[in-house]
């Protein structure tokens, strides 16, 4: 299972909260996931499939509002799979920041173009602050609602502690550079 594509997993892991269509999939991909997992469609879809084949999760037809659409189930082997993927320990936890690519290298460009790689960066984390704190104050007030919102919680709140951060980091890059 550890050579598994972890999409498979994601999907699953989705799937086990809520019958989903593809769409929707990736609407959650981006927006509950997109801080730390993506996807895009040309991936989602074929990954369906393979589930379906495997016998992971079903597929049934819906005209809903007079349009096809294929919603997914996951089956009771696919929850057997999620829970096994789930107690592996994590393989690799990686990350991926074009702009702490371009500042390792920045020495080629300088500490001008540097800093407005480093403020564009700043920009955006100040641009999504503000959505995480509104998930955090929704998921408070429904923590007894849901199991899962905690898990959920917990997740949301790792990424405004480490978004803070980054601001941080940001200011004090910038002056460093000036």
């Amino acid at each position: 299972m550890a050579t598994e594509k972890k999409l498979d997993c994601v999907i699953l892991g989705l799937l086990s909260h809520e019958e989903l269509t593809g769409y929707e999939i990736k609407k959650r991909m981006d927006t509950a996931l997109k801080y730390f997992w993506g996807a895009s469609y040309g991936s989602i879809y074929p990954t369906l499939s393979d589930l379906v084949s495997r016998g992971l999760a079903t597929k049934k037809e819906s005209t809903e509002n007079k349009r096809n659409k294929q919603i997914y189930t996951i089956t009771d082997k696919g929850h057997k799979y999620l829970k096994q993927w789930l107690a592996l320990p994590v393989e690799k936890d990686e990350l991926r920041y074009e702009t702490l690519l371009k500042l390792f290298f920045g020495n080629d460009v300088g500490p001008l173009q540097t800093i407005e790689h480093i403020t564009a960066f700043q920009d955006k984390i100040e641009k999504e602050i503000p959505y995480l704190l509104e998930a955090e104050k929704a998921l408070k007030n429904c923590l007894n609602d849901d199991a899962t919102h905690k898990y959920y919680l917990l997740t949301v709140e790792f990424g405004i502690k480490t978004y803070h951060a980054y601001l941080e980091w940001c200011k004090e890059a910038k002056e460093f550079l000036l």
